[in-house]
């Protein structure tokens, strides 16, 4: 049982309350109850007293490279084609192997835990890896059956791709933390033949589609010079603008295309610190909001972030949300929240299982301490998540009910043998690169 101050379910009410208990059975959500109720009903074997904390649903990342973490710092102040095509696909294209993207994803885990954090959909090669590092870090994923048409160190071409993922998601199927969703790189990089293929495959596996899409004006500008389609028509014309797909970015969005995405029953993953520090564009999520569509967040990789943190993501997409709309009302701290937790769940397939504390959920959940003085007083809990904390105020994690964060320490992680590995990943990547 978790007896915190202050409780943020998120559904059905998202107003924080005071003095509840939380308990949890097996790994799921058994009752949430007044706290005198609690005592009477429960003699639970371990009770977690937190008098000063906010308790609330774990943060899902919608959208990560959590393997390229060893490049965080390697491509900086640099815009998106250029990124891609003067160092990250060169460096990917020397060091990405299954070492590398082990360590990169267990470096990304152990950063994303201990900012609260609970389950993170990625998109990287190598998922096979991903998933076995998820699994033994105890966090939850949902992992990228990736596909582009070039070849990399993890196929040589779209048939290869689809086959090794589909593996991947076989192998998984029946994994308690580990789910899988088809991940066609984007449309500049993946083919009408691939995405179609992937289409008719998602819908027999009945996994979802995440792509990046509409991220950047040029982008626009290649697909109507190449194609006379803007992206996200050509996705429709294929038969891909469906509830299952999740497109990232959206910072290039027309009102019609707002309306078919809202229709369509897709969601938006914003990834507010990378399009700023890309400079790629802003994505209009009031607007998204306003006419319904699912809007998730998403860190991007810390090569282009460079931090895999959901509080300065919250933060960022209420305050840079405010200055696109023109309006101080827009993306207020209640929509943030639900952004990064139950819609998060909505837009990796797993509301029904994450998100909120619902009885029978997963217990995913995050306490913050409210005892620093940058947070006092506590007039507004709400407020405070997301104007006020940061992840250094995350004192404890749980996924389905295993404590992986106690007091800010890692219980599960190797915090020094995670570090020391990077820091030999980054003394190879500076030697190579002879700077």
């Amino acid at each position: 049982m978790i007896c915190p101050r202050w409780t943020v379910a998120v559904e059905p009410d998202i107003t924080p309350q005071r003095d509840l208990a939380l308990a949890i059975d097996n790994g799921r959500i058994v009752a949430l109850l007044p706290r005198a109720e609690a005592e009477r009903r429960f003699a639970p074997d371990a009770l977690h007293e937190r008098p000063d904390h906010v308790l609330l649903p774990g943060l899902v990342n919608a959208h990560c490279h959590a393997g390229m973490t060893l490049f965080r710092g390697y491509a900086d102040d640099m815009p998106l084609d250029r990124w891609l095509t003067e160092r990250i696909w060169p460096a990917e294209s020397k060091w990405v192997g299954p070492e590398h993207v082990r360590d990169g994803t267990r470096l990304a885990i152990a950063e994303m835990l201990r900012g609260g954090t609970t389950c993170f959909s990625d998109m990287y090669y190598f998922p096979d890896v991903v998933a076995e590092t998820a699994i033994e870090a105890g966090i939850r994923a949902v992992v990228g059956m990736i596909a582009i048409e070039f070849p990399t160190p993890w196929a040589a071409d779209p048939d290869e791709y689809i086959s090794k993922g589909i593996a991947v998601h076989d192998r998984h199927r029946h994994s308690p933390l580990i789910t899988t969703t088809f991940a066609p790189h984007a449309p500049y990089t993946v083919s009408d033949q691939t995405l179609s293929r992937i289409r008719q495959l998602a819908d027999e596996l009945e996994v979802p589609i995440h792509t990046h899409v509409h991220e950047t004006a040029a982008e626009i500008a290649e697909a109507l010079e190449k194609t006379g389609q803007r992206p996200l028509a050509r996705l429709e014309r294929l038969g891909l603008l469906t509830p299952a797909l999740t497109a990232v970015h959206a910072t290039q969005l027309l009102d019609a295309e707002i309306e078919a995405l809202a229709t369509a029953g897709a969601t938006v993953v914003h990834c507010p610190r990378s399009n700023l520090k890309l400079a790629s564009g802003a994505c209009p999520v009031a607007r998204l909001l306003d006419a319904g569509v699912n809007v998730a967040l998403g860190t991007d990789g810390a090569a282009s972030n460079n931090r895999l943190d959901l509080w300065s993501e919250l933060s960022t997409a209420a305050l840079f949300g405010k200055w696109v709309a023109g309006d101080a009302t827009a993306v207020p701290a209640p929509a943030a929240i639900r952004m990064a937790t139950i819609n998060g769940a909505r837009a990796v397939g797993l509301e029904h299982e994450i998100g909120s504390l619902i009885e029978g959920k997963a217990a995913d959940l995050v306490c913050v301490e409210m005892t620093d003085f940058a947070l006092q007083p506590v007039l507004d809990p709400l407020s405070h998540l997301v104007y006020s904390a940061s992840r250094d105020h995350v004192s404890d994690v749980w996924v389905a009910g295993v404590h992986l964060v106690s007091q800010r320490e890692l219980l599960r992680m190797d915090a020094e043998a995670i570090s020391a590995r990077a820091a030999d990943w980054g003394r190879r990547l500076i030697e190579g690169a002879g700077t």
